[in-house]
């Protein structure tokens, strides 16, 4: 199969690398694609930069020269409540945008023309591989906002009450999966926890363990697919 992987940051993505074989550099647009394989799977792998739009052109650009049968976006995450602690990991069983309002008969997180919820295949969140202790399956919200303090939370909480993760990316990829017809997945890592304690210093020690524990739960899907 096919598969195209989405990271937004190059220390995401360095560790993405590691796990990848012969991974060969195409450059679209700009935009570095990093071509290999894992296992029996040919990867199509891209850091997509911060924020929405980011997001969005490279799933566009993915999708449109590469052709993938499946998109995972992976990384890291805000912990928003939920039971999601540092270092869980969270598979979005539903993605959802936290900023988004289209006007009057629309409700904050709608995007135009599209479901409120971008859902993956039922097929994969079955997966065995993604259940067991330090895996989350829940709700997982973007927007163009690094989320750090404990009102910010409470503001998304308001929107989606059951948020259990919070990101700058997933839901502009998922949007774009489904206006294509791609199914789309997120399986994200907390990095730190908005409103408690100093979760900027959370945050940045987080990546000295990150190398134990990112990726390790993408790396059981691709060998259960």
């Amino acid at each position: 199969m096919k598969i195209g992987i989405i990271v937004a940051m190059r220390k995401e993505l360095d560790l993405l690398l590691h796990l990848v074989e012969k991974p060969v550099e195409i450059e679209i647009n700009g935009v570095t694609f990093h071509r290999g394989s894992m296992g029996s799977h040919e990867i199509i792998a891209m850091q997509c930069g911060i924020g929405k739009v980011n997001a969005a052109i490279g799933a566009l650009t993915m999708i449109d020269n590469f052709h993938p049968a499946l998109i995972i976006n992976t990384g890291v995450a805000g912990g928003a409540g939920g039971g999601a602690g540092i270092l869980d990991v969270v598979v979005g069983e539903r993605v959802a945008y936290h900023d988004t309002y289209c006007g009057p008969g629309t409700r904050w997180g709608d995007a135009a023309g599209c479901p409120r919820y971008f859902c993956p295949p039922e097929s994969l969140l079955s997966l065995p591989q993604l259940s067991g202790q330090g895996i989350k399956k829940g709700l997982i919200c973007s927007g163009d906002i690094f989320v750090s303090r404990p009102e910010e939370v409470t503001r998304i909480k308001e929107i989606h009450p059951d948020a259990m993760a919070v990101d700058m990316e997933s839901a502009a990829i998922a949007q774009v999966c489904h206006l294509k017809n791609v199914p789309f997945l997120c399986v994200r890592v907390i990095s730190d926890t908005p409103g408690e304690a100093d979760n900027i210093a959370q945050y940045e020690s987080f990546w000295e363990d990150a190398p134990r524990h990112t990726f390790e739960v993408l790396s059981s899907i691709l060998k259960a697919i």
